[in-house]
């Protein structure tokens, strides 16, 4: 069991680093949640975080959307095809647990590395995806429908860090690309390892190889893919150290960019 408690949850506390200086406040540089952004572990944040997670959330089904029929006849009807056009080689996929909760990290290149890793992967896996795909309602319910967990960018999104959350505790596999975006800073975010630290989930190191040049800004191509899938880094309940997510996210990227 994983050790996310409302206890856990309400250490969380976004900070901003300004001038070189680290001020404790909200902005719009914080980059929403536990997806990105950096997080006091020391600072309580109890009403917050009890309201969200007692109140506004307090019915698990609608919080955890029983999706997995329907990921799975998606998966059926798709990854089959997926699979053939980009004739997609897996290295490592038992590696993945089959059971329990899991944070999932892959490198991000391209906007089809979801469908990619969905295609590869046969566990069910509940992707954060940037809130904005879902200002068009046909994709709103797709990947509503495919349990997907929206994250409002550009602010604190604690509502998105809830959710996440109670995926892991219900004993859910949750992908985070650590890198945010395709394009961009390009700078490994500590959504993931926050995740993995705060509920004790193990983070699984998975390198999208070659999707880049299957889909990206100005081309398209069909070459032949690679999903490796690494060793689980083993993690510890840590809700105090505020450096170990730091500690975590290079652990992660090293492990990740040594897959080849």
């Amino acid at each position: 069991m994983p050790c996310c408690t409302k206890r856990h949850a309400q250490y969380w506390r976004f900070t901003h680093d300004i001038g070189g200086k680290s001020e404790k406040r909200e902005t719009g540089e914080t980059r929403g949640s536990i997806v990105s952004g950096r997080v006091n572990m020391y600072t309580p944040e109890p009403r917050l975080m009890e309201t969200l997670i007692d109140h506004q959330t307090n019915n698990d089904e609608d919080l955890i959307p029983s999706s997995l029929q329907t990921y799975a006849q998606v998966r059926r009807a798709f990854s089959g095809l997926v699979r053939a056009i980009y004739r997609i080689e897996v290295v490592g996929a038992g590696r993945l647990p089959a059971t329990g909760p899991v944070v999932v990290a892959p490198n991000h290149e391209s906007v089809l590395d979801p469908i990619i890793l969905g295609a590869a992967i046969s566990r069910e896996l509940r992707f954060v995806a940037k809130a904005e795909l879902w200002r068009s309602r046909l994709l709103a319910w797709m990947i509503e429908g495919l349990g997907a967990i929206p994250i409002e960018r550009g602010r604190s999104d604690y509502h998105a860090a809830a959710l996440v959350l109670k995926a892991l505790e219900a004993g859910q596999a949750v992908v985070i690309f650590p890198q945010g975006a395709v394009r961009g800073d390009r700078v490994w975010k500590q959504g993931a390892a926050h995740a993995a630290l705060v509920t004790g989930a193990p983070l699984v190191p998975v390198r999208l190889v070659g999707t880049a040049g299957a889909l990206s800004w100005g081309r398209i191509g069909f070459p032949r893919l690679r999903v490796i899938v690494g060793k689980p880094l083993d993690v510890a309940c840590d809700t105090k150290d505020p450096d170990a997510a730091v500690k975590l996210t290079e652990r992660l990227r090293v492990a990740v960019e040594s897959l080849a």
